[in-house]
């Protein structure tokens, strides 16, 4: 029988990885105080310390509010491509009287 997979919450990870930043206690003691694998608080931290700098830096909301911007956009040129082939349908079809 396979044993099922722990999953943890973000406010978990976090605090994990930040234990695991101050250097105070090795990571096979933060992996036995937390009851997770040593591999696994390593690669936390890895994410904590890469991710850091997009705390002070442009921030998910922003990367969010520019994605939105450009699909905007997209969709506009759409509805303007769209816009002249119906048009263009429309007087065509006119012309042949359907």
């Amino acid at each position: 029988m396979k044993a099922r997979r722990k999953r943890h919450e973000p406010k978990f990870k976090a605090r994990v990885a930040i234990e695991a930043l101050k250097g105070v206690k090795t990571i096979k003691q933060i992996g036995r105080e937390f009851d997770v694998h040593p591999v696994q608080v390593s690669e936390w931290k890895k994410v904590m310390s890469e991710g850091a700098a997009g705390v002070f830096g442009s921030g998910p909301g922003k990367a969010a509010a520019e994605d939105f911007d450009a699909e905007r956009t997209t969709l506009h040129s759409e509805i303007g491509e769209l816009t002249l082939a119906v048009d263009f349908l429309r007087k065509k079809s006119r012309q042949l009287g359907l």
